[in-house]
């Protein structure tokens, strides 16, 4: 059943051969027309982004900002976030994706000092604010950051 599998009829064209002379139905030209850029031999003489010699786009537009290639994104966390984990609770990576508070596979956490710190917490995150770690020591817990 398998060896008798074949294409619709002309659902398969066959190749387009240019350059081969008149008899190829493409003319002496090959369907590039007469003269011009287009014509000359090596299919593409000029870049892509070339636009005939008008002031191309990349230089029209205006230049903006600055980004970095080796940027490191964080996923924030911040402390009120924390309350649904209750007091004395040991918190990282793996149990934040559990809750939702973060994307499972984002990289890594920084914890921000945004709201009130449960008591009691082990915090491990890649990084903390100075004053979310204040506050979190301040509350009985502990940060571990690396």
């Amino acid at each position: 059943m398998l060896d008798r599998l074949q294409p619709r009829p002309g659902a398969r064209s066959k190749p387009k051969r240019v350059g081969r002379g008149p008899g190829s139905g493409w003319n002496k030209n090959a369907g590039r027309g007469v003269k011009g850029q287009g014509h000359r031999s090596p299919g593409r003489e000029v870049p892509f982004h070339f636009e005939g010699g008008q002031m191309p786009l990349a230089r029209r537009l205006p230049k903006r900002g600055f980004h970095s290639r080796n940027r490191k994104e964080y996923q924030i966390v911040n402390l009120e976030a924390l309350a649904a984990f209750g007091d004395g609770a040991s918190v990282d990576a793996a149990a934040l994706a559990l809750r939702g508070l973060i994307r499972a596979k984002g990289g890594d956490v920084k914890l921000l000092a945004e709201g009130a710190a449960p008591k009691n917490l082990t915090i491990k995150v890649k990084k903390a604010s100075a004053a979310a770690r204040q506050k979190v020591e301040a509350a009985g817990g502990s940060v571990e950051v690396g």
